[in-house]
């Protein structure tokens, strides 16, 4: 029963009315939050544990001051989660999962076996989230990890999501529809808008105002497939507690619409690699208003009503804003978003100097939040004063371009947004998110992430390992723990060194004498010792026989093993320049040899285990075109990305192996050629200096022509065993 007497004091309103009508509020919201039953909570457990999903029991609790809340605890052999709603319901199903039954998901690997005895909750226990937001997704990982997601991976992705308590997610899918909708209604014909839309490798670029029509022509049917299949993302993320991040009018059009309409715009120039950025329509032309109605109205047609964040970054990554007044603009900008989506919040990317502070000027902060992206090298939430007093998220990305390589500054993560939350700014902090570009790798970095949504205090992560690696592999030992202590010394530690994503690996390098970098923005360098990671990795491999069973460690010990290997082929690499120098054909020969065969064993490692195979990839493109001409398309967009990324005419685009991968298919396929290549033109060099460069460009794109899937062929447990061994004990 409730009575003023439980109402706090400083809740209390004098007059019996006032008193009267709190009370009908209070008990309006307890009976609309008793109604919940976390029906799509339950279907995810059946989905993802049914032997857990009968023993559980669900109850709705109050959110303490606002902010969300689980208790667990057992009742007659039953586990009762109670929540504040369906997204802490979720995240308490995932932490009895977690740190009572040794279970978890992961984007390498599941561990959700049953268990054979239901563990009880010997106390109650209650977890308050500090922050309204836990967010997910960069616009990359959209298209570095999910350019061929069908509707059953959108449904694993948003039950992991669940599950970490994530409660806000970009979602920018089915757009294409959006943009058709839009720009036939002024004046496009359906050839003219297939022309500006990029291939669904490249979705995330042409968002952002990057590029256009790369990767394309796309299809009706894919424009179709892509806005049924955000009806169903929406409609799940909402019974989840999930809110999508939609992606707003924000001024970007086709460079053609100049042609169409009488408009004033802004030319915003060349993006990477030379492409071509759509144009900007200035805020204060009339058209403005009426292209981002039309827009808006045709969100609302194919996804509906109830929709409160938008995404859009006008002059992301060097876009020209000469000439614009910013505090105009944005103001415009998101009074368009308020128009049509009243009380929506403008989400922004915190990246390089986006959002501008003049442009931030202009906002409403009330419904304006930042995620700061780079969190792992940068402190913009410092230094820009909680971006002038605006909500921010304190995100990581870690990854760029899902490259493969063990890394993530995991005590920088806890200590940074502890630190954040205790700062000056900390009224700011709004929440916590992963934005990786790529998210199939280091499952760790996400998993800590994620559940530091859910503490208050700051963590240790040494000692949150330790309960990470049973969770992951359903048990642990102490061999195991001392190797993940020196995973954290090594590869996972938090050098105060700016990097952008994992030490690369030379394998995947288009060759050359003086490789300092594999993709341009990338880093070769190892910011750790790699005789000590080798180590842990030597003790994380002895202990496979007892694990066997476990999908989870065997993702991760050849993960392991790849990176160790990676890291060798930099010393064979340097033995192979050392002897050009000295045009020493003799070590030459023998060191590129070894070179050589290390490809070959890395294409043989990988090629065990789906997760590290470029099949899994291009299968997935294959399944997701619905006609020959979108399997097709989907099977270059998918080659493409991962070597030259485009375009086909600039064979030195800074973005070629932006997103390489240390794949088994990928490296003996295209990087070995290449790598043979190299060594033929310089043994060939040592006695004539005028010999002719191979055309690595031409090789990558005639590999991205070809039809081939690259099905990987698996060694039997005792060759693989003899292989890791190989690799772990040469060179020592």
């Amino acid at each position: 029963m409730i009575t003023l007497d439980h109402i706090p004091s400083k809740m209390k309103i004098p007059g019996l009315k006032a008193a009267s009508l709190l009370l009908i509020t209070l008990l309006s919201t307890t009976i609309v939050v008793q109604a919940q039953n976390y029906e799509a909570v339950k279907e995810l457990a059946r989905r993802r544990v049914p032997w857990l999903s009968s023993s559980l029991i669900f109850k709705t609790i109050p959110s303490q001051d606002g902010k969300d809340v689980f208790e667990l605890s057992s009742n007659n052999n039953k586990i009762e989660i109670s929540a504040s709603g369906a997204n802490a319901a979720a995240e308490g199903l995932g932490w009895y999962l977690k740190y009572y039954c040794k279970r978890s998901m992961s984007h390498s690997g599941d561990n959700l076996s049953s268990v054979p005895k239901l563990p009880i909750v010997p106390q109650k226990v209650r977890i308050v989230s500090p922050y309204p937001y836990r967010y997910a997704l960069n616009y990359c990982t959209i298209s570095y990890s999910m350019s061929f997601y069908r509707w059953t991976d959108w449904e694993r992705e948003l039950d992991w999501m669940a599950l970490n308590g994530v409660n806000l997610v970009l979602a920018p899918v089915g757009m294409e529809a959006v943009w058709q909708n839009t720009l036939r209604k002024i004046g496009y014909t359906d050839q003219e808008t297939k022309e500006f839309i990029a291939g669904p490798a490249f979705g995330a670029w042409w968002l952002m105002g990057n590029l256009e029509g790369w990767g394309g022509p796309v299809s009706q049917e894919l424009i179709d497939q892509q806005a049924e299949l955000q009806r169903n993302i929406v409609k799940r993320m909402k019974t989840l507690g999930i809110e999508p991040v939609m992606h707003g009018f924000y001024g970007m059009v086709p460079t053609t619409l100049k042609t169409k309409m009488d408009i004033k715009v802004i030319d915003q120039g060349k993006w990477a690699g030379g492409f071509t950025r759509p144009d900007f329509l200035m805020t204060s032309d009339p058209s403005f208003n009426k292209v981002a109605g039309i827009y808006y109205e045709e969100m609302k047609k194919l996804y509906g009503n109830d929709l409160h964040y938008f995404g859009g970054d006008p002059f992301h990554e060097g876009g020209s804003s000469k000439g614009v007044d910013l505090p105009s603009s944005s103001r415009t900008i998101q009074k368009a978003m308020q128009d049509h989506y009243p009380g929506s919040t403008w989400v922004l990317q915190g990246w390089q100097s986006n959002p501008a502070t003049q442009l931030l000027e202009g906002l409403d902060k009330k419904k304006t939040l930042v995620i700061e992206l780079f969190g792992e090298n940068t402190n913009n939430w410092e230094q820009r004063h909680g971006y002038d007093g605006t909500p921010f998220v304190w995100s990581n990305v870690s990854n760029f371009g899902e490259k493969n390589g063990i890394y993530g500054k995991l005590q920088r993560f806890a200590d940074e947004v502890y630190r954040a939350r205790q700062s000056p700014y900390g009224t700011f902090l709004s929440g916590i998110g992963i934005i990786p570009e790529g998210i199939y790798n280091n499952p760790v970095a996400f998993d800590l992430m994620l559940e530091l949504g859910w503490h208050k205090d700051q963590v240790d992560v040494k000692q949150w390992i330790n309960g990470y690696q049973k969770y992951r592999y359903g048990k642990s030992n102490p061999v195991l723990e001392k190797a993940w202590q020196l995973l954290l010394e090594t590869a996972y530690s938090s050098p105060e060194i700016y990097q952008e994503g994992p030490s690369e690996s030379i394998f995947c390098a288009r060759p050359g004498t003086a490789i300092k970098t594999v993709s341009s923005w990338g880093t070769r360098k190892r910011n750790y010792d790699v005789a000590k990671f080798k180590e842990a990795v030597k003790l994380f491999a002895s202990v496979f026989s007892e694990f066997k069973g476990s999908e989870t460690y065997q993702a991760d010990r050849i993960d392991f093993v790849r990176q160790v290997l990676a890291n060798n082929g930099d010393v064979v690499y340097q033995d192979m320049i050392d002897a050009i120098k000295a045009k020493n054909k003799e070590q030459f020969t023998a060191s590129s040899s070894v070179f050589l065969q290390m490809i070959r064993q890395q294409d043989s490692l990988l090629n065990n285990n789906r997760y590290f195979t470029l099949n899994r990839w291009l299968q997935q493109a294959v399944d997701f075109g619905s006609t020959p001409a979108d399997q097709k398309n989907a099977l270059k967009n998918a080659k493409i990305q991962v070597t030259y990324w485009g375009p086909d005419t600039n064979p030195k685009t800074d973005l070629h192996e932006y997103a390489h991968k240390e794949w088994g298919g990928l490296l003996g396929s295209l990087y070995l050629s290449r790598w043979q290549k190299f060594r033929e033109e310089q043994l060939a060099r040592m006695t004539n200096p005028d010999v002719q460069t191979p055309d690595y460009f031409e090789m990558e794109k005639v590999w991205a022509d070809s039809k081939e899937m690259y099905v990987p062929k698996s060694l039997s447990e005792r060759d693989l065993d003899a292989l890791i061994r190989r690799i772990l004990f040469s060179r020592e």
